[in-house]
């Protein structure tokens, strides 16, 4: 078989753990989207840049935060932390990390082009104290203050205005700046070079303020769509790792010699969005009004989900089942009454479709990542055959998601396909960007329905500033309640990440889909 990569060799014979150093080959269905630490928040975007850029704590391999970038915190008063920086950290540039810094990637986080700015919003006014504290002053209690801080990649002041890159990349309006390709972090690993859609190439940080722990010299990623491609490279040795193995592949890889699959589930759960406030949609043979703003619409999709049938032979077994909209069902707090499904009835689906009139259906365009989620292409074409059965006639159009997400952020879509999580399982994470009416400052940033759902949004509203568990409970729960009573969108599954690597490869599977180099080992 040809060989697929040229890696870049490092001539430094580094020692872990009584292995020599070595190189690590990975792949994934898509690559990250840019390498400006602000600019999009995607899942394997954050990853990747998270090598590069760290944060003031750190996730350890059970998603607990430690000490990172700072050395330790305390909370003042409600509206009031402090923390204090490690000292002596350097940039990949060799320039010392201060204070200046951190208070500078705050406030470039909250910049309009951030992706970011929800969480940067939700974490105060920076100011310096001192040579290493940095203070952070609250306009209102949060409850995830610590969680949402830790969202924010530190960046180089100097190095930002040298490249006019002080503000976030717009990546919606496609804009080229130097923060795409080239990055000056302090982490664990630098980046080396940076070929959009062929190739990402990172060396060790022998520098760092750390101990390394694992052995990998240097990285070499490759975006490999083909899952059959991907596959084969694995199993020829060409690569050692590939972070999404299809379902249908996974029996095979546990049984080739030389591979493994290594599972965990992610909190993350995958959903239908739908266009719930034009008049008229953009993409629909429905003119002159927009099916999606009846209720009985949005049930009608709903119950004619045969989520069963998907789980087992789709996705085969590799996905939960559920009715909620946190990442996590620790977000509504394991309650059963939110994680219940509507129940699959093509014919309820039917009557709702007709009470609402239409009862031929009608023509809508599905937009969807292909490249993102496990089988999302193919769960959208199994969603269009599920709602062709009751008239609702599904023109697919399926892309890589450098080109889905940015549609998405400009509401150029009719019915799409999403995807929500990572390290967070408090359901903030999902109520404010994800669930809540648009407004100024990134909320409902990700609402791209662009519904409204007042009584969702005032029980959000106050939880996210609610200091007594108790009444938080209760208001965070009231607003999943009324997101699912509205049915404003449309829940599938929460994914279950399969990883597959080399026999040799020994890493750490973290329930957000977060590789860690560092963590890696090959033997």
């Amino acid at each position: 078989m040809k060989r697929l990569f040229a890696v870049a060799a490092l001539s430094a014979a580094l020692v872990a753990a009584g292995v020599q150093a070595t190189p690590f080959r990975w792949a994934s269905a898509g690559d990250p989207l840019t390498m400006d630490p602000h600019s999009q928040n995607e899942g394997l975007t954050n990853a990747m840049n998270g090598q590069v850029y760290e944060t003031l704590m750190r996730r350890d391999k059970k998603l607990q935060l430690s000490p990172g970038l700072a050395t330790s915190w305390k909370q003042i008063d409600d509206l009031t932390w402090q923390f204090k920086l490690r000292p002596n950290v350097k940039f990949h540039d060799g320039s010392a990390m201060t204070v200046e810094d951190v208070i500078f990637s705050v406030e470039r986080a909250k910049h309009p082009n951030s992706q970011i700015r929800v969480y940067a919003n939700q974490i105060g006014t920076a100011r310096k104290i001192d040579a290493t504290t940095v203070e952070f002053k609250l306009a209102s209690v949060n409850p995830i203050f610590l969680d949402h801080m830790n969202t924010i990649q530190i960046m180089s002041k100097a190095w930002s205005e040298k490249n006019n890159s002080v503000n976030p990349q717009n990546f919606k309006e496609k804009e080229e700046k130097f923060t795409a390709l080239n990055a000056n972090g302090t982490g664990p690993f630098r980046l080396v070079s940076r070929q959009p859609d062929v190739k990402t190439i990172y060396k060790r940080n022998d520098t760092w303020w750390n101990k390394h722990e694992g052995n990998v010299s240097s990285v070499t990623f490759t975006p490999i769509k083909s899952d059959a491609t991907r596959v084969s490279a694995l199993i020829s040795g060409e690569l050692d790792f590939i972070l999404d193995p299809p379902p249908q592949d996974l029996e095979r890889l546990e049984k080739t010699p030389n591979t493994k699959v290594v599972n965990g589930v992610e909190n993350r759960v995958i959903f239908i969005g739908m266009d719930q406030a034009r008049d008229e949609l953009l993409y629909s043979s429905v003119k002159g009004k927009n099916p999606f703003k009846d209720k009985r619409v949005r049930q009608a999709l709903y119950q004619a989900i045969d989520i069963e049938s998907m789980k087992t032979r789709l996705m085969r077994g590799q996905a939960f089942p559920t009715g909620g909209m946190t990442p996590s069902p620790l977000g509504a707090f394991n309650d059963p009454t939110i994680e219940k499904r509507l129940p699959y009835d093509v014919n309820a689906a039917k009557k709702l479709l007709a009470d609402a009139g239409y009862p031929q259906g009608f023509e809508v365009t599905l937009h969807c990542p292909n490249n993102r989620y496990i089988n999302d292409e193919r769960i959208c074409q199994a969603l269009a055959s599920m709602w062709a059965q009751i008239g609702v006639k599904i023109k697919l159009e399926a892309a890589p998601r450098a080109i889905h997400f940015p549609r998405l952020e400009k509401l150029d879509t009719s019915m799409y396909m999403l995807g929500w999580g990572g390290a967070i399982t408090d359901a903030e994470t999902a109520l404010t960007p994800v669930l809540r009416n648009r407004a100024t400052g990134g909320i409902g940033d990700y609402n791209y329905g662009n519904y409204k759902n007042d009584k969702l949004d005032a029980a959000a509203a106050a939880s996210s500033k609610e200091p007594d568990a108790k009444k938080r409970k209760e208001l965070i729960l009231t607003a999943l309640k009324a997101h699912n009573d509205e049915i404003n969108h449309l829940p599938l599954h929460r994914q279950v990440i399969p990883w597959a690597t080399r026999a040799n490869v020994n890493l750490t599977h973290r329930a957000d889909n977060w590789l860690e180099w560092d963590w890696i080992t090959i033997k």
